[in-house]
């Protein structure tokens, strides 16, 4: 009788694995979509971090958003503000592309829009 108890457990605790790590799960972020504006104003607000923290030059902070679209990557949406700064000599890096989730929060930057 003990012996099918724990065997029943056992059997039942298979089933609620998937209810814990199913694919709907997140880590804290926020499950409404963001719009246009807070896409933007986020992206603003990371162009700025960035330049805090030496990655870009002092220039990019003057610069505003040229476009904001909604592209999907890998069957996801995602946020692409791309930004356009004519003072950067080198011609591959003067547009910077910075994807945030369809929520709005970061998820990279790059020059290449890949």
């Amino acid at each position: 009788m003990r012996l099918a108890t724990l065997l029943f457990g056992f059997i039942l605790s298979l089933y609620t694995f998937p209810a814990m790590a199913g694919s709907g799960h997140d880590h804290g972020h926020s499950h409404a979509p963001a719009n246009q504006e807070t896409a933007e104003k986020n992206a603003t607000s990371i162009i700025a971090t960035l330049v805090k923290s030496d990655k870009l030059e002092n220039s990019w902070t003057s610069i505003t958003a040229s476009s904001v679209e909604k592209k999907v990557f890998n069957g996801n949406p995602e946020w692409v503000v791309i930004f356009v700064n004519d003072k950067i000599s080198d011609p591959a890096k003067r547009t910077l592309y910075v994807f945030l989730t369809s929520g709005g929060d970061y998820i990279a930057a790059n020059y290449t829009g890949e």
